[in-house]
């Protein structure tokens, strides 16, 4: 479905992590939690850090039973996000990448201790956790786990690489 994949260059970014991507539901990749995992304590910490990471969608506590994969058959507590305007596309609005950043950071800040990324081999990679293969390198894992690291660093490190991905694109671009 539509919002499925406006969610999918952020909620990608679950299959590094310890929680479950809603796999076998009739929602995956726009729900994701895990049995010990406290929706309502995630999204305030998400307002209170970066509401305006928040922007163009609603998040909203959801209980759900993945049917396979991380916690399949098990009761799971998560978030369900849906995408404010289903109809149009405003990347602008809705960066489910930053969105899923914040997450992490939340999480991270609520939960010190919480065992949130997977360390168990992924795509037949052994030597580097998931979560830094799916985003190319770990900068992003070690920004979550400094907690003297900002929204501003992310902001930052985020905007330098959309930069040079437009810049790269371009050349190919046959429409203004």
């Amino acid at each position: 479905n539509l919002s499925m994949a406006r969610c999918y260059p952020g909620t990608v970014m679950l299959e590094g992590t310890c929680f479950s991507e809603g796999r076998g539901t009739t929602r995956p990749l726009e729900i994701f939690g895990a049995p010990d995992f406290s929706a309502k304590n995630l999204i305030e910490r998400m307002q209170h850090i970066a509401p305006d990471w928040m922007m163009g969608c609603t998040l909203r506590s959801c209980w759900f039973e993945p049917t396979f994969h991380k916690y399949a058959g098990q009761l799971c507590e998560g978030v369900q996000i849906h995408v404010d305007d289903p109809s149009g596309y405003d990347h602008l609005q809705f960066r489910p990448w930053r969105l899923m950043c914040l997450v992490f950071k939340a999480l991270k800040s609520l939960n010190a201790g919480y065992p949130m990324w997977r360390d168990f081999e992924y795509e037949y990679e052994r030597d580097r956790l998931a979560i830094d293969l799916i985003n190319g390198s770990s900068i992003m894992r070690e920004w979550v786990e400094n907690d003297a690291a900002t929204m501003g660093d992310m902001e930052s490190l985020a905007l330098l690489d959309e930069q040079s991905w437009l810049n790269e694109r371009r050349p190919y671009l046959i429409y203004e």
